[in-house]
C-alpha cells in the first residue's frame, strides 16, 4: 500500500462525538497543512469532502481553503473559489486574495481587486505596499502610504510604518526619513523592535549613521537585523575600524554580521585580516555560507593565495549542497587570476548556469595575463551561446584592446556597443574613451564623451588624464572646472597632469585649494603625487610641511607614503633623512628598497647602494629590473668596476632577468668612465638590441673624459644617425673637435644642428628660499636682484683667485653660468648654519665645479648640487664626487 502525500481527510464525527466547532478546526488544520507542504491535490480532496459534509459555504473554511490553493500556487482554482463558490467574502476573503496575488508577482490583479474591494483594513494596504515594495517599485509603495493616511479608514501599525522606512531606504531620500521619525513619535512606535530596526535601517540607507547611531543606542534589545544594519553604516561612513570595534561589542552574531566584516575587510585591501575572520568564525561554529566562500574566495584572488583558494574550494564542495553562480565566478577568478586557466576552466565548464560574471571574470583572467587572443575567442563563445550581451564583459575586452593598443579591433567592439544599445552604459563608455584615449585619437574619444547622456566621475577623470597623457594640461583643466562634482580621484589626476608636465608651482598651489575643500580628503595617492612635485623642484621646506600633514592624518605609515618621502628627500640632497625614513618602515617593499638604492647612487655613495642591494638579498627578497638599474648606476658613479660586473653578472645568473637598455647604458658608462674604452665598445656590439642614443651618448662622454677622439666620432655618427632630438651630443662632439684644435669640424658640428632645427638646452637652476622657487638662467636680468647677485659673485671670484684660481678665456655667459648665480644667491639669502640647496637641469661644468669647491673653501659654507645626473655635496674645497662625474 503506498502512503498518501497529504493527510487523509477528517471523517465527521458524529454529533454525541464532537461539536461542529471541533470539526471545522480539522478541516481548517489540515488546509493549512496542505498549504504549507504545497499538495495540492491534498487540497482538492478537502475541498471535495467540504461540499459532501456541507460545510464549503462556511466563509472561515472558505478563507481558509483559498488560502491554501495560492500557497500552492493554484491561483486558478483559487480564482474559481472566489467567484463562484464564496457566495459573501469578506474583508479576510479579499485580503488572502490580495496576498495571494502579491506573492505570486501578480501585482496589476492585486491593484485591480484592492480596487473593487467593498471595504479594506490596514492589513490591505499592507499587502498593496508590501506587494509594490516586493517588485521595487519603491516610490509607489510611498504612494500607497500616503493615499491610506489620506483615506483615513485604517490607522497604520508597525507593519505599514516600516515598510514605509524600507522603501523611503531605498530611494535613500533623508528629508522624507525626518518625517517619517516624526509620524512614528507621533504614534509612540518607536519602542516596537520591528520599528525601531527599520528607523535605524532607513538613516543608514539615507547616508544619516550619526542619526542612526543616535536612534541605536537608545534601543534597548536591538535585534539581529538591527544591529546589522548599524554595522553596515559604519562599514560605509566610518571605515573598516570602527566597525570592527562596533562589531566585537556585539553580544551575538549571525553569519550576516560575519560576512559584512569579511567583505569589508577584503574591499579595503586588509585581505589578510578577511581570511584571519573566516579562520575564526570557522572556530567559533558559524557556518559558512556562499557570500562567506565568495568573499573569501575574492580575497585569495586579490591576494594570490592559491593553496588558501584550493583548501576553501575542498570546504565548498563539502559543505554546499550545489555550487551557486556567484561561489563558482569567485573560483573561477581564482583560478583564472592565478593563471590556472585549466581550473578555471574546469570550474566554469561544471556550471550549468552560467551567468555574464562568470564569463566575464573568466575573459577578464585571460587578459591579465596577456592571453589576448584566448579572451576574444571566450567572448565569441559567449555570445554564440546566446548569452544577454554583458555591458561589464564588454567593458573588460574594451580596456584589453587599450592596454594592446589594437584599435581596429577596439572599433569593431565599438560598432558592436552601437548594434546593441550598451554603448548607452557608462561602463561601456568609459572603457571607449579610456581606449581611444590611449591609442592617441582624442578626438573619437571627446566625441563619445559629448555623445553621453550620463557621465559619472570616471567619465570626467578619464578625459582629464586623456589630455593629461598628451601634455595638454590647459584641455585637461578644462574638463576639471567643467565638472559639477569632483572626489579625490578626480583631484588626483589634475594634480598628476600639472606635476607630470613640469609646472610642479601649479600643482601645489592646487592641492591648497584642494584642502578648503569640504568634502575631499586628500589621500595616499595625492601625498605620493605631492612628494614627486616637490622632488623635482627641490622644495624641502613645503615637503616638510607635507610630511607633516602626512603625519596628522596617519598617512605617513603608509609604505607607499614613505616610499615617496625617501625619493624626495633623496632628490632634495637629504640623504640621511631618507634613509631615516627607510629605516622607520616597518614593511618594505621593493619600492622601498629601489628608492633608497637610487637615493644612494644618486649620492655617488656606490657602496652604500651595494649594501642596501645585498640586504635585499640577505632577507630573502627577490630584486627586479629597477633595483639592477639603481645598483649599477651606484657603481657607475662611484668607479666600482668589478662589482658592477660582477650584479651585471648576476641578474641573468641568479634571478633570470635580461638586461634591458638602462643597464647597458649604465655598463657603457661605468666602463667608459674607468677608461675601458675598448671593453665598453665591444659590450655595445655584444648588445642583444638595437644601441639607443643613451647607449651611444655614455661611450662619447667617456671618450671626452679620456681624450679618444677617433672612438669619440664613432659613437657621435651613431648618435646623429639615430636622429636623438638631445642636443648635449652635438655639444660634446662640438667641444671634443674644438679642444683638439679642429675649429672647422666644430663649425660643422654646429650647423648640422641648426640644419636638425637642434639647439642647445638652455641651462637654468634653481632653489627654494622662504617658500619660493627662485629660478636662474646663464646671464639672465630678469631677477628682480641680479645686480646685487651679480656683485656678490664678482666678490666671490676675487676671493677664489687669491687662492690661485685663474680664469680660463670663457665667455661671459659661462662667468656667468646658472649654478653661480645661484650660489651667490644662496650666501646673501640664506642663514649661515643652513646647507644650499640647488637644483639644475645639466650637468655641471668643470669650471663651475672648480669655482664652487673653492667658494665653499672662502665661506665655510655647505652647498648641495643637483645636477642632470648626480648629487654634488661641496664642503671645505673639496667635492662628494672626488672629480669623478
Amino acid at each position: 500500500m503506498v502512503a498518501s502525500p497529504w493527510p487523509s481527510p477528517p471523517s465527521p464525527p458524529p454529533p454525541a462525538v464532537a461539536s461542529h466547532m471541533a470539526v471545522t478546526q480539522a478541516f481548517a488544520d489540515a488546509l493549512r497543512s496542505c498549504g504549507a507542504r504545497g499538495a495540492l491535490a491534498g487540497a482538492r480532496a478537502l475541498h471535495g469532502r467540504l461540499v459532501a459534509v456541507g460545510l464549503a459555504s462556511a466563509v472561515f473554511l472558505q478563507n481558509t481553503l483559498l488560502h491554501a490553493y495560492l500557497s500552492c500556487g493554484a491561483l486558478s482554482d483559487a480564482r474559481r473559489l472566489l467567484l463562484m463558490d464564496i457566495a459573501h467574502p469578506n474583508v479576510i476573503t479579499h485580503n488572502v486574495m490580495l496576498n495571494g496575488y502579491a506573492k505570486l508577482g501578480r501585482l496589476s490583479d492585486a491593484v485591480e481587486l484592492f480596487g473593487r474591494m467593498p471595504a479594506r483594513d490596514v492589513a490591505s494596504w499592507n499587502t498593496l505596499m508590501s506587494g509594490y515594495f516586493q517588485s521595487r517599485q519603491y516610490l509607489v509603495s510611498l504612494e500607497t502610504f500616503l493615499s491610506m493616511h489620506r483615506s483615513g479608514d485604517s490607522w497604520p501599525n508597525a507593519f505599514t510604518l516600516a515598510c514605509a522606512m524600507k522603501s523611503c531606504g531605498a530611494l535613500g531620500w533623508h528629508s522624507l526619513a525626518l518625517q517619517l521619525l516624526a509620524m512614528v513619535q507621533k504614534f509612540d512606535s518607536q519602542d516596537d523592535s520591528e520599528v525601531a530596526a527599520a528607523l535605524v535601517d532607513m538613516f543608514v540607507r539615507c547616508g544619516a549613521v550619526d542619526l542612526a547611531s543616535r536612534l541605536f543606542v537608545r534601543i534597548k534589545e536591538p535585534t539581529m537585523f538591527c544591529r546589522n544594519s548599524m554595522l553596515a553604516g559604519y562599514v560605509k561612513t566610518y571605515g573598516v575600524d570602527h566597525a570592527l570595534e562596533l562589531f566585537d561589542s556585539m553580544p551575538e552574531r549571525d553569519v550576516v554580521s560575519w560576512n559584512m566584516m569579511v567583505s569589508a575587510l577584503s574591499q579595503s585591501g586588509r585581505v589578510r585580516e578577511a581570511l584571519d575572520m573566516v579562520v575564526d568564525m570557522q572556530s567559533k561554529g558559524v557556518r559558512l555560507d556562499s557570500t562567506t566562500y565568495t568573499s573569501s574566495l575574492t580575497a585569495c584572488a586579490r591576494l594570490s593565495s592559491l593553496r588558501w583558494g584550493k583548501q576553501l574550494h575542498a570546504q565548498v564542495i563539502r559543505n554546499l549542497p550545489h555550487i551557486d553562480p556567484y561561489v563558482a565566478s569567485a573560483l573561477v577568478e581564482l583560478y583564472a587570476k592565478s593563471g590556472c586557466f585549466k581550473e578555471a576552466k574546469g570550474v566554469f565548464n561544471s556550471l550549468h548556469d552560467r551567468n555574464n560574471v562568470a564569463w566575464t571574470v573568466l575573459i577578464s583572467g585571460f587578459l591579465q595575463y596577456g592571453c589576448f587572443t584566448e579572451s576574444v575567442e571566450l567572448f565569441n563563445q559567449m555570445r554564440a551561446e546566446l548569452m544577454t550581451l554583458d555591458q561589464f564583459a564588454l567593458a573588460t575586452l574594451i580596456s584589453g584592446c587599450c592596454s594592446r593598443m589594437d584599435l581596429c579591433l577596439g572599433r569593431q567592439l565599438h560598432s558592436l556597443c552601437l548594434k546593441s544599445g550598451q554603448i548607452q552604459a557608462v561602463v561601456v563608455s568609459n572603457s571607449l574613451i579610456s581606449m581611444y584615449a590611449k591609442c592617441d585619437n582624442l578626438q573619437s574619444a571627446e566625441a563619445i564623451f559629448r555623445f553621453m547622456n550620463e557621465k559619472d566621475i570616471v567619465s570626467w577623470t578619464s578625459m582629464i588624464t586623456a589630455y593629461s597623457q598628451v601634455g595638454n594640461v590647459a584641455k585637461a583643466r578644462e574638463f576639471f572646472d567643467g565638472m559639477s562634482e569632483k572626489n579625490v580621484i578626480t583631484w588626483n589626476a589634475m594634480l598628476g597632469a600639472y606635476i607630470q608636465h613640469g609646472a610642479e608651482e601649479d600643482g601645489l598651489r592646487m592641492y591648497k585649494v584642494m584642502l578648503s575643500e569640504e568634502y575631499v580628503r586628500p589621500d595616499w595617492v595625492t601625498y605620493v603625487t605631492l612628494f614627486k612635485g616637490c622632488a623635482d623642484l627641490g622644495a624641502n621646506k613645503l615637503g616638510d610641511q607635507i610630511i607633516g600633514r602626512t603625519v596628522k592624518v596617519g598617512l605617513i605609515i603608509d609604505t607607499s607614503v614613505a616610499n615617496a618621502v625617501i625619493t624626495m628627500y633623496s632628490k632634495c640632497g637629504r640623504i640621511l633623512e631618507a634613509r631615516k625614513v627607510f629605516d622607520f618602515l616597518n614593511v618594505k617593499d621593493i619600492v622601498s628598497w629601489n628608492a633608497m638604492i637610487t637615493g644612494y647612487s644618486q649620492h655617488g655613495m656606490g657602496k652604500q647602494a651595494i649594501e642596501i642591494f645585498d640586504d635585499i638579498l640577505k632577507r630573502g627578497a627577490k630584486p627586479d629590473y629597477i633595483s639592477y638599474v639603481a645598483v649599477l648606476s651606484g657603481c657607475s658613479h662611484s668607479g666600482l668596476v668589478q662589482e658592477g660586473k660582477f650584479y651585471f653578472d648576476m641578474m641573468k645568473r641568479a634571478h633570470n632577468i635580461s638586461p634591458g637598455l638602462e643597464h647597458f647604458s649604465c655598463m657603457v658608462d661605468l666602463l667608459g668612465r674607468a677608461g675601458h674604452l675598448t671593453e665598453a665598445k665591444d659590450l655595445i656590439d655584444d648588445m642583444p638590441m638595437k644601441p639607443t642614443a643613451e647607449v651611444w651618448g655614455a661611450l662619447l662622454s667617456a671618450c671626452k673624459i679620456h681624450g679618444n677622439n677617433e672612438l669619440a666620432e664613432l659613437a657621435a655618427k651613431h648618435v646623429f644617425e639615430l636622429d636623438s632630438p638631445d642636443s648635449g651630443s652635438y655639444m660634446l662632439m662640438a667641444k671634443i673637435y674644438a679642444d683638439a684644435g679642429k675649429s672647422d669640424d666644430s663649425a660643422q658640428i654646429r650647423k648640422l644642428m641648426r640644419d636638425k632645427g637642434i639647439k642647445k638646452n638652455p641651462g637654468y637652476s634653481w632653489m627654494e628660499v622662504d617658500n619660493k622657487v627662485h629660478v636662474f638662467k646663464a646671464d639672465d636680468v630678469s631677477h628682480p636682484q641680479v645686480l646685487a647677485i651679480r656683485k656678490k659673485l664678482d666678490e666671490l671670484m676675487e676671493k677664489i683667485a687669491r687662492l690661485g684660481y685663474v680664469r680660463t678665456d670663457s665667455t661671459r655667459s659661462e662667468i656667468h653660468h646658472s649654478e653661480k648665480l645661484a650660489v651667490a644667491f644662496g650666501l646673501m639669502t640664506l642663514p649661515t648654519w643652513m646647507p644650499i640647496h640647488i637644483m639644475k637641469n645639466l650637468r655641471i661644468c668643470g669650471d663651475c665645479h672648480t669655482v664652487i669647491k673653492l667658494i665653499s673653501t672662502v665661506t665655510g659654507r655647505e652647498f648641495v648640487i643637483r645636477d642632470a645626473v648626480r648629487f654634488h655635496h661641496f664642503n671645505g674645497g673639496s667635492c662628494s664626487c672626488g672629480d669623478y662625474w
